[in-house]
């Protein structure tokens, strides 16, 4: 199978439980709430997607061959050293083309394998760690992971129904834009309202990470 991938890069990763880890940022191509064009946006299922996901003209991005090239160049950008080698794959949607054998030719390098996905495709097997962050008003699949993040506010979501689901940590993430501000005294409110459910910021654009 080939890979298409918007881009891949060496950072920290910025959200979440693992935040501040070293980490290679693999991030595919390709989305199956919204197209990642603007003039779909107000007909997509995810409206406040802020990443740029269409094609494969990212730093370190392009078209590859197979699962054996990808995981390479994902070698390539870790450099040397094998301690607590990370990848986060991510998109867009990565349930798109993530599959068995990139995961296993990444674990033959030494990478534990974490993803972040929408939820609404099952999970590849092998994962080391798998976030999840629903959607409003979309039917997700993979209720069960290690960590569950919930963008908020987001209307049609009741976080006492997620907290059913099967995951090891809630995270609740003020949405960005414009209303930011108002955004994160909601996600305060939540998580001081239901104490399952942790704060968690972006801490990569804070300090200005990509």
């Amino acid at each position: 199978m080939s890979y298409a991938v918007k881009e891949c890069f060496l950072t920290l990763q910025g959200e979440g439980v693992q935040s501040g880890s070293r980490a290679v940022f693999l991030r595919f191509s390709g989305c199956n709430l919204w197209s990642g064009r603007e003039r779909d946006r107000l007909a997509a299922q995810c409206r406040f997607c802020d990443t740029d996901f269409v094609g494969t003209d990212g730093e370190g991005g392009g078209k590859f061959a197979d699962a054996e090239a990808l995981a390479g160049q994902v070698e390539r950008l870790w450099g040397g050293g094998l301690d607590r080698r990370l990848v986060v794959v991510t998109g867009g949607e990565p349930m798109l083309q993530l599959d068995a054998a990139l995961v296993d030719a990444l674990h033959r390098r030494g990478f534990r394998v974490a993803a972040e996905s929408n939820g609404t495709l099952p999970a590849v097997p092998g994962l080391d760690w798998l976030c999840v962050s629903p959607k409003a008003g979309t039917e997700v699949v993979q209720r069960s992971g290690n960590e569950l993040k919930l963008v908020w506010p987001q209307p049609g979501i009741d976080p006492a129904e997620l907290e059913g689901w099967a995951f090891d940590h809630l995270l609740v993430q003020p949405m960005d834009g414009p209303d930011r501000e108002e955004a994160v005294k909601a996600a305060i409110q939540l998580a001081m309202e239901r104490p399952r459910w942790r704060l968690s910021l972006q801490a990569h654009k804070v300090v200005g990470l990509a």
